[in-house]
């Protein structure tokens, strides 16, 4: 990946529809050039997809919630099997320290919420849980 690759990956990042015309003309080449670079990003995995970000006026009154899960040992994937079915997890990372699991979750009210959490924390496999509530969001950089 050269510095061209680079420029065209930041441009997307701010806007993913962003037409190959237009990222030709602020990048100064030619449009088979990105055309060509985008076709090769897509190839070989640098680019896994073009997607839509909610705002948070889309997103409404989701409630949102990072859940922190100890594992019992050898329970990861039998637990991870049982997380991804419920359709309000997100994200699910593996994680290095004290955790095991970080579950990014929605929930569309507090009760909902509450079950959720009630749910993951007492499912099989899972040795501790803790929750935290986003309130709200200060940067969000994620591409």
């Amino acid at each position: 990946m050269d510095d061209l690759d680079r420029n065209i990956l930041a441009q997307l990042s701010g806007d993913a529809r962003m037409s190959v015309a237009v990222l030709a003309r602020r990048l100064r080449v030619a449009r088979s050039t990105v055309q060509a670079r985008l076709e090769r990003l897509e190839g070989n995995g640098a680019i896994a997809g073009y997607t839509l970000r909610l705002g948070d006026a889309a997103r409404g009154a989701r409630i949102r919630a990072t859940v922190l899960l100890g594992i019992e040992p050898r329970a990861q994937a039998a637990v991870l099997s049982r997380l991804k079915v419920i359709p309000q997890i997100e994200r699910i990372h593996t994680t290095s320290g004290r955790v095991d699991l970080l579950v990014q979750l929605a929930a569309g009210s507090t009760a909902e919420l509450d079950e959720l959490l009630d749910r993951i924390g007492g499912a099989e496999g899972v040795r501790s849980s803790e929750s935290l509530i986003h309130l709200s969001s200060k940067l969000d950089r994620a591409v």
